[in-house]
């Protein structure tokens, strides 16, 4: 079965054909038939790929499958090929696994939802974009999936397009997406001219032969960090995500959890020998990593819609990956990618399970006391809770405390320090979000309390299968404090990543750093608990001493505002005066004036055109007279 990795993109790929050419004709069961179907197959053949991965056939290199010669233009050439190694099945497991259960999930979400199958088609076609971008074996197949991946969060974050606050959302997406595409595109081209071609093998060769040098990896990892910043949602590129909530709630678990966000981190991750080459780069990935944790964590502390608070945590948990990448612990980076789609899945799809039996509300001022109507949704959302704010024994603590530890022991500890304030910051925001929606009294509108209800069967099991792995996957890789190789995702990943690449402290170190990460995710939480776990004027006494403070922060720092004054304004009004001064006068003024033109010669040729025998008698015997005088003369 090792031989059939390469159907893994084309199930999804088949099944957003159909059912976006024909879905519109399928019944509903049918199309939930076909969209989950597909994925459900994709994961299983992912799951064989991944038990063919013995230590033996991991130590070989990638499985490579070319399906055909695409670009072939002299010095130029790259294949339609794709690979499956260690670092390709976490993320295949990842994207199929998790896309599946949103899959199922989105069955009952979307039940009454008049576009229901081209919803199911784009899902589909979601996930083939990022297993191509996965699975890519070189970076002009990877760019594809990157592309692609961007437009299926166009099309599904406009889902509803007749909102004008979803199309902008969309819009959105897809303008900063590319603007940091534009500078991946030319660390591409760049790559190209120094490594000589695209495909992975051919980078690893020559950064570890020596044939790159510090200044051309700098500046390439800087170039593709930057369109790394742009789908990953980093600083200054990140504004998109927060206003991604606009499309449905499953695509919003499927962008921050499994798909597109966790690109821009795997991609730094499979380029490792390209990276460890600067310095610069890495240190580059960390602080931006770093300053846009804690960034983001501040504006999740003050939102009062329920998915702003888990996008902008969405943000701050992919700065935390890259903080492990950029120091150089790539697979702690990958891990915390992996347990971060879990439990990030299971909140989103939790919220998601709130609107549904609230009819849609977001706001948390009116929702509270919510546990006894909705006691599995509200367990669910506990465990995602508790695995986020990095609470000992759940997926989150081991993960995070990996980079943490990582970050430490490198000597960025600038970088840890602000790991650290994130944290903290984590566990207070989201135990506040839980305190609020689900503890505490009811604030609820009447007329949604009375359809106020638990969600079907084919929401909630999905909510439980993604709580029992926010618990467990941790476990994959255990800290060395707590026994010897117990990091089986570390080893796993070891043909693809480096040992040496993660750093190591000595026990008694760890277990110090240990007992940091755990004191400050308590420490969050103690004050959440503080703030808003009883009837308290914390809160308000706090926004009533510092105004400016609170209105800068609830207003996302007007970094909106900036972006629209600086740039979007100044580009519009630049863009009406070209079309007013130039395209009007200039281009169109050439073409009607050739229009104009012509209609003049038109008219004057009318006076020959009478449409009188006579007349063109007249006009023969004229020139038939013409004739015989010159001929005579």
């Amino acid at each position: 079965m090792k031989d059939v990795f390469w159907l893994i993109p084309l199930l999804p790929a088949a099944g957003a054909l159909g059912l976006l050419v024909f879905g519109s004709r399928l019944h509903r069961a049918a199309v939930s038939f076909v969209g989950c179907l597909t994925v459900l197959a994709s994961f299983l053949l992912s799951l064989l790929s991944f038990l063919g991965l013995s230590g033996e056939a991991a130590a070989q290199g990638p499985q490579i499958k070319v399906l055909f010669d695409w670009l072939d233009a002299g010095r130029f050439s790259a294949g339609l090929s794709l690979q499956f190694d260690a670092l390709t099945a976490v993320m295949a497991l990842v994207v199929t696994g998790v896309g599946f259960v949103i899959h199922v999930y989105s069955v009952g979400y979307m039940r009454g939802d008049r576009s229901y199958a081209r919803y199911f088609g784009l899902l589909n076609l979601f996930v083939f974009s990022m297993l191509l971008l996965v699975m890519a074996s070189n970076m002009i197949v990877l760019f594809i999936g990157w592309e692609g991946v961007g437009l299926c969060s166009y099309l599904l974050i406009g889902f509803w397009f007749e909102k004008p606050a979803a199309a902008a959302a969309g819009k959105k997406a897809f303008i900063l997406n590319r603007i940091g595409d534009a500078a991946f595109l030319m660390g591409i081209l760049f790559l190209f001219v120094h490594v000589g071609g695209t495909e992975f093998r051919l980078i690893e060769r020559t950064a570890l032969d020596g044939g790159l040098g510090t200044g051309a990896a700098t500046l390439i990892g800087l170039l593709l960090f930057a369109g790394a910043c742009g789908k990953s949602a980093q600083l200054p590129l990140y504004v998109w995500l927060p206003d991604a909530m606009e499309g449905p709630t499953p695509v919003s678990a499927l962008i921050h959890a499994a798909t597109m966000v966790t690109a821009g981190v795997y991609m730094v991750a499979r380029l490792n020998p390209l990276y460890s080459l600067s310095p610069p780069a890495l240190q580059t990935v960390a602080v931006v990593g770093a300053v846009t944790a804690v960034f983001a964590a501040t504006m999740a502390l003050v939102q009062n819609d329920i998915k702003r608070v888990l996008a902008y945590s969405t943000i701050s948990q992919l700065g935390f990956m890259f903080i492990g990448c950029g120091v150089g612990a790539y697979s702690a980076g990958i891990f915390h990618l992996f347990t971060h789609a879990f439990f990030k899945s299971l909140l989103f799809l939790a919220a998601g399970s709130v609107m549904h039996a609230l009819s849609g509300e977001l706001d948390l001022r009116r929702m509270g006391g919510l546990r006894r109507y909705l006691p599995l949704t509200y367990a669910a959302f506990l465990v995602g809770t508790v695995a986020i704010s990095g609470v000992p024994f759940f997926s989150g603590f081991f993960s995070k405390d990996a980079i943490l530890t990582s970050a430490f022991s490198a000597g960025r500890h600038f970088v840890w320090v602000l790991g650290l304030l994130a944290a903290v910051m984590t566990a207070f925001y989201m135990f506040r979000l839980l305190l609020r929606v689900f503890h505490g009294r009811e604030r609820l509108d009447p007329e949604a309390k009375a359809h106020l209800h638990e969600s079907p069967p084919v929401m909630t099991v999905p909510l439980i299968v993604l709580a029992l792995l926010s618990v467990s996957a941790g476990y994959l890789a255990l800290p060395a404090v707590f026994g010897k190789d117990l990091d089986r995702f570390g080893r796993f990943l070891g043909s693809v990543i480096p040992a040496g690449a993660d750093a190591h402290v000595s026990l008694g170190t760890e277990w110090l750093l240990l007992l940091a990460s755990t004191t400050v995710a308590l420490l969050g939480i103690g004050l959440a608990f503080l703030f808003y776990g009883r009837p308290t004027v914390i809160p308000e006494a706090l926004v009533r001493k510092f105004p400016r403070l609170f209105s800068l922060v609830a207003n996302k720092y007007y970094v909106d505002e900036v972006y629209g004054a600086v740039i979007v304004n100044p580009l519009l009004r630049g863009s009406e005066a070209v079309y007013r001064r130039f395209d009007l006068k200039v281009i169109d003024g050439a073409v009607n004036g050739t229009a104009r033109l012509t209609a003049l010669a038109g008219r004057g040729l009318n006076v020959l055109q009478t449409g009188r025998v006579r007349d063109y008698a007249l006009a023969l015997l004229s020139g038939l007279l013409v004739v015989l005088g010159v001929l005579v003369l």
